[in-house]
């Protein structure tokens, strides 16, 4: 093991780090000469486009590496006393990279979900993580995870550490896996997109966690992340990724101020915006040729019945009092068991979808926002109430429709899924992916099917030799695009898309988003855009409608949402939004406030009593705010959001 000599403030310090990957002929260089640093007790921050190189960089600085990876450079890391160690010189699994693997360097993985064994306890997990690196005891171990897991934020470590991973949603998984990063007190923290697919108060808890757990254990950072907001609100210095070189570095604030890479100014401008400002069309990187569309129109609306013309505030859906309860999944069974209560996914939820509009649906995870969507396309049906959707020629209630009214509903009404991944089947090519849509629908001749697969895959921005490709061999943004063609296969009036942009970086991001608004202009096309991310919905829709715990509790225009709320709830989601301007950082010491708890402090007449039920009120031009009768008189400002 070399032993060098460390410059005093460099806890980690990345010089030429070369990883790549021999092909058939040449070579894939997935990092290529970068150099970077990591501060003692500080931040950085490493940004930049899927495909940059960022999560590779923190894998090979782990060890983690693929096995036939060939990596050159060094990786000196400081493991005190003024002595540092090339982590490149030593063997891939040996003993000396174990200790600092889970020791001294921590690392929170990307998805939770498949970093965490399922078959095995978090608590189980955890304190093996522990007693790998520390000579304690079962028992010790155990309490020191649940020290731990109280830390995090768990009220009740104790039955925490006794759950499974799939008992815990995304946010608590996370925490569990902060855990585990930083159980044998680590002096390196390496976060691989720690916030991905977190609704915001979720992220900002998280980031709060984050910095909390860095400035009282002295932690250097390596924060990796496309997400420009998180970067402004937590980093103390930023490097930039573009093809595996450093493109630019530096402290936040000047990088965020005087920008001059030209991809660094590109990433910028292809984030959305809160107000006025994030209105106006973005700007990706790369933009979709979509030339396509208005022959996507021609040749899709051929077949379709034919739809009645209508006014722009006439409703398209209907849904009057629609509810939908789940059991509980780990509820006690059995004969002498307490009878299962049911709890409500979607609790009495009435609302309109205009004819040609956007409306975006937010709200935090758990708040009903996909079990609603997933109402509207007759995945599930509903407990009570109704869904009617008025297609033109005909009036189809969702929840009833069987036979020839169900499998018009099915041509009339489509979903894009927040996952293309696994939405696409990994055993058929794009082509018939496609066109398996006009297959089941018996959609004209199979020359006419042909013709509009290519006039889908053109109107994406993909060229036809697309068709005999395999969902694998393209990227997520492509993927993404992909299922938005198939959504549209069938010309339908309707399309739910559930959180379609939330695990894209932000270039990408953007290149979706302009498609999904160019498409919409062009067909007619009505959305219901459920998502976590309030720039986004800021930037595609007309009116907002939010959700929390199954109920509606303000709905209004766009601009009355974003300028004047009224909830406490939508206010406290639009200040966890993270801007991406240091000028105008989070108020951590909010977020670490857990929403059970914020409910409180709500004014008396947001808050649900005995006898006395909120209801969405009318406070004109179209808003309504879920309050109760009794309090409507009470003042109530109409300021602002929180930032």
């Amino acid at each position: 093991m070399d032993i060098l000599p460390t410059a005093p403030r460099d806890l980690l310090r990345v010089e030429g780090l070369s990883v790549s990957f021999p092909l058939h002929r040449g070579e894939l260089r997935a990092v290529d000469a970068a150099s970077m640093r990591v501060l003692p007790g500080r931040i950085t921050a490493l940004v930049g486009e899927s495909g940059s190189g960022k999560s590779m960089t923190g894998l090979t600085i782990m060890g983690l590496q693929p096995a036939h990876a060939r990596v050159g450079g060094r990786v000196i890391f400081d493991r005190g006393e003024g002595a540092a160690v090339d982590l490149m010189t030593l063997p891939r699994d040996g003993r000396q990279i174990r200790a600092i693997r889970g020791g001294q360097i921590g690392m929170i993985f990307q998805e939770p979900m498949t970093s965490f064994s399922p078959l095995h306890t978090i608590g189980n997990q955890i304190s093996e993580a522990l007693r790998l690196h520390l000579p304690v005891s079962a028992a010790e171990a155990r309490a020191r995870c649940e020290v731990m897991l109280g830390r995090v934020g768990f009220p009740d470590p104790g039955r925490v550490y006794s759950m499974y991973p799939f008992e815990l949603s995304g946010g608590m998984r996370q925490r569990a896996m902060i855990a585990m990063a930083v159980i044998c007190g680590p002096s390196l923290l390496i976060a691989d997109e720690p916030t991905t697919a977190l609704d915001v108060t979720i992220q900002a808890q998280i980031l709060a966690l984050i910095r909390d757990l860095q400035q009282e254990l002295g932690l250097g950072v390596l924060m990796i992340t496309h997400d420009l907001g998180v970067v402004a609100n937590i980093a103390d210095e930023v490097v930039v990724m573009y093809h595996g070189r450093v493109v630019e570095a530096g402290a936040t604030e000047t990088i965020f101020r005087d920008p001059t890479h030209p991809y660094l100014r590109g990433l910028i401008a292809a984030v959305p915006g809160l107000g006025e400002r994030g209105r106006t069309r973005l700007r990706p990187l790369r933009e979709i040729p979509a030339d396509g569309i208005r022959d996507l129109a021609r040749m899709g609306l051929q077949h379709a019945a034919p739809r009645r013309a209508a006014g722009p505030s006439r409703a398209l859906i209907s849904l009057r009092d629609v509810t939908k309860t789940f059991l509980p999944r780990h509820q006690s069974w059995g004969l002498l068991a307490p009878k299962p209560v049911p709890m409500p996914a979607v609790d009495h939820v009435s609302l309109d979808i205009l004819r040609g509009e956007c409306l975006g649906l937010v709200g935090e995870s758990g708040s009903g926002k996909s079990t609603l969507g997933k109402l509207l396309v007759r995945a599930i049906k509903p407990d009570r109430g109704s869904i009617i959707l008025d297609d033109g020629p005909s009036v189809i209630d969702l929840a009833e429709a069987s036979g020839a009214e169900l499998a018009t509903l099915r041509s009339r009404v489509q979903m894009i899924f927040q996952d293309p991944v696994s939405s696409l089947s990994p055993r058929m090519t794009v082509g018939n992916i496609l066109s398996e849509p006009l297959d089941i629908h018996r959609r004209g001749s199979a020359a006419e099917r042909r013709r509009l697969v290519a006039a889908l895959l053109q109107a994406i921005g993909m060229g036809e030799g697309a068709a005999t490709r395999f969902p694998h061999s393209f990227s997520g943004g492509q993927r993404q695009r992909i299922g938005i063609a198939r959504a549209l296969a069938l010309a339908p009036e309707f399309i739910v898309c559930d959180e379609v942009v939330s695990a894209l970086d932000v270039s990408v991001q953007a290149q979706i988003l302009n498609l999904l608004k160019d498409l919409q202009r062009e067909l007619n096309l009505t959305y219901l855009f459920i998502s976590h991310d309030l720039a986004v919905v800021n930037y595609m829709a007309d009116r907002i409608a939010v959700m929390w715990r199954g109920r509606l509790v303000e709905i209004a225009p766009r601009d009355i949402i974003m300028q004047a709320p009224i909830h406490p709830y939508t206010r406290s989601l639009l200040a966890a939004v993270p801007v991406p301007d240091p000028a105008r950082r989070l108020d951590i010491a909010a977020a670490r406030m857990p929403a059970e708890k914020a409910e409180l402090l709500w004014p008396e007449a947001f808050r649900e009593a005995p006898g006395a039920p909120a209801e969405l009120q009318d406070m004109g031009q179209g808003h309504r705010v879920r309050m109760r009768t009794s309090c409507r008189a009470s003042a109530i400002p109409r300021t602002g959001a929180a930032r």
